[in-house]
């Protein structure tokens, strides 16, 4: 096995006079299925097509672009495994200093909005060569789009980049037919693939759902909320339609979705030759810091029927389950322990969702998933299916290989789907083998309406998952716990919220050293309610804390311990009137009401028969 060519000097070597597609991605080049431009080039070499990869070309001038000269039949592009602009500023949106994916933890070596960026410079190089858009970044700008960075609306990134195609998803089907039909000289095929967008000067003829355009999105944020709410129900691979949204004389069109990969496809993926590294070219330069997360971790299934209002996975990956079989599984945890840097510890065996392995419920294979219904918040379908059984088969016989020490779940557990399963067999081996002293869990919030909003389960879900698990803890001898994932500010929390969330932290004597202030990413729930002040779901008005002020405080609520952030509490408290509440964080007698402070502040007047002593007060003799 072989790293794919990343320069002439490579090509040449391989005696090739030309690439047939050449992989464009803002990411250091690591060749590792958690890697999504590494996957789609090892797509397209497992498809006979010569593939070269341009990682983090320079965009000041066309060299690196040009690093293998024209293609044969074009260019796939993305931006890297996250969205740029996440990569690149904080939820304050200041400029983060490192990039993880990005060779020595540097940053800069991408441009914000990079997939546009690098669209527009190969069409400036290469006018009439094909462009082909994937990746996060991409796909969840498919539409037209609340850029929080901006704090502005935007086009449809096809608009904005010139591409010609644009896939959203897990793209290795849209790829294969996309590369044959460009090596077959039939352009006119790409706008015909399930799984893609494009954009045509007319929509006559195309049977699909009509969203609000461009200029309707801008000039109504009803018309904006009522839009994401029309794509979010038509992302099912069965129940999907075509959707169709002017911009202008142009019309962006996306085909339905794509079916996701089954079993035996996800497995042939999970094989090909990846050299589960770096590119050697990166060593000098300290390495690429993203891959010691993943080197020896395990990724068995895809998608999330979760469905989280902040999480761009149910837009993006979909909510339809996809897991690998055991046998691949197996075969690549024993390419894991070949591996001479593996010390016997599986960091993880996950995904999206690490307990999702199977679809939720049967109906779905038939129906597809639910529109406007989720399968487990605010209560759980009483279709849904909760069964860890094969998940838990599979982590006993990969405890069972030769030269494994430990297996450990890191990805995020449902632990509200947990709770369903009536055989407690898996909560109970998780307590016992795959904790690496902390399980990390993601409540989010512990006000109900705020849950609700996110999607996620009521408070008292977690609470009764907290305290089994601790009661399994606690009869294993074994000294291990929670850590919550906790955000602020999302859409719907007031400060009251934000105080009942930092009151339930101190009652249960938690401490979060890091918590999310809400970030707006493109195309979820939550940021078209950050932007409209509407729940896209029925159009009700939200709350949306929005003030630097007042996030700051929200933020500040949830690590009310930190001695640098009580003078912002008590200041901030005070100021929206929630002063007389800070006894409860703080300790100290609680403020006394109104009245009697008056009446200790006041003399009796003779008329009062029995002054003060009447009212608990001593007199001076």
């Amino acid at each position: 096995m072989k790293f794919l060519p990343i320069n002439k000097q490579d090509m040449d070597h391989l005696g090739w006079d030309e690439v047939d597609f050449a992989v464009v991605t803002g990411d250091a080049y690591v060749d590792h299925p958690s890697f999504g431009a590494s996957t789609i080039a090892r797509v397209l070499e497992a498809e006979g097509f010569r593939v070269g990869v341009i990682a983090q070309p320079s965009w000041a001038d066309g060299h690196d672009i040009s690093a293998f000269g024209r293609p044969k039949y074009g260019f796939f592009v993305t931006a890297g495994n996250i969205d740029s602009m996440v990569a690149h500023y904080t939820a304050a949106k200041r400029r983060r200093s490192e990039d993880a994916y990005s060779p020595g933890n540097r940053a800069g070596l991408r441009p914000d909005r990079a997939a546009t960026v690098y669209s527009r410079l190969i069409k400036q190089f290469f006018p009439d060569i094909p462009v082909i858009l994937g990746g996060l970044e991409a796909s969840l700008r498919r539409f037209a789009h609340y850029d929080y960075w901006s704090d502005r609306l935007m086009p449809s990134v096809l608009i904005d980049s010139c591409a010609d195609l644009l896939v959203f998803g897990m793209g290795e089907k849209q790829t294969r037919e996309a590369a044959r039909a460009l090596s077959m000289n039939n352009r006119a095929a790409l706008n015909e693939i399930p799984g893609t967008v494009y954009v045509a000067d007319n929509a006559d003829g195309i049977n699909g759902i009509r969203l609000p355009g461009w200029e309707k999105v801008c000039a109504s944020k009803e018309d904006y909320a009522r839009s994401c709410r029309m794509q979010h129900e038509n992302q099912d691979a069965i129940n999907g339609k075509t959707l169709i949204q002017a911009h202008g004389k142009q019309f962006v069109i996306q085909n339905r979705p794509m079916p996701p990969l089954n079993q035996s496809e996800l497995d042939e993926v999970a094989a090909l030759p990846f050299m589960r590294d770096y590119h050697p070219s990166y060593e000098p330069l300290g390495g690429v810091p993203s891959i010691e997360e993943v080197r020896f971790s395990i990724i068995h299934n895809r998608g999330c029927f979760g469905a989280c209002s902040f999480c761009s996975l149910a837009y993006h990956q979909g909510r339809s389950i996809t897991s690998r079989s055991k046998q691949s599984i197996l075969a690549e945890a024993k390419a894991i322990i070949a591996d001479p840097k593996f010390k016997g510890y599986i960091h993880d065996v996950g995904g999206p969702t690490a307990n999702f392995r199977k679809p939720s419920c049967e109906r779905q294979k038939k129906f597809g998933l639910c529109k406007g219904r989720r399968c487990l918040a605010p209560s759980p379908c009483e279709h849904l299916a909760s069964d860890h059984s094969e998940y838990l088969e599979i982590l006993r016989d990969l405890r069972r290989l030769p030269g494994v020490k430990k297996v450990f779940i890191r990805s995020g557990i449902r632990f509200d789907y947990l709770c369903r399963d009536k055989n407690e067999a898996f909560f109970k081996e998780l307590v016992a083998h795959h904790i690496s002293g902390q399980l990390k869990v993601a409540p989010e919030h512990v006000s109900d309406h705020v849950l609700r909003l996110m999607g996620k389960p009521p408070n008292a879900t977690y609470i009764r998952f907290s305290k089994r698990f601790y009661e399994l803890t606690k009869s294993m001898n074994k000294e291990q716990y929670l850590v919550p994932y906790l955000m602020s500010s999302h859409p719907g929390s007031r400060l009251s919220d934000a105080l009942e969330l930092a009151l339930f932290l101190k009652q249960n004597n938690l401490r979060p050293q890091q918590v999310q202030d809400f970030y707006p990413t493109p195309g979820t729930l939550s940021t078209c309610m950050f932007y409209t002040g509407l729940n896209p779901i029925d159009l009700k008005p939200v709350y949306v804390p929005k003030s630097a002020e007042e996030k700051d405080l929200q933020r500040a609520l949830l690590q009310y311990y930190k001695p640098e952030n009580r003078k912002r509490v008590t200041d901030g408290m005070k100021k929206a009137g929630l002063g007389d509440k800070l006894y409860l964080l703080y300790g100290g007698a609680p403020p006394k009401p109104e009245a009697a402070q008056w009446r200790q502040t006041s003399k009796p007047t003779r008329r009062t028969k029995k002054p003060a002593k009447s009212m608990g007060y001593k007199t001076k003799k």
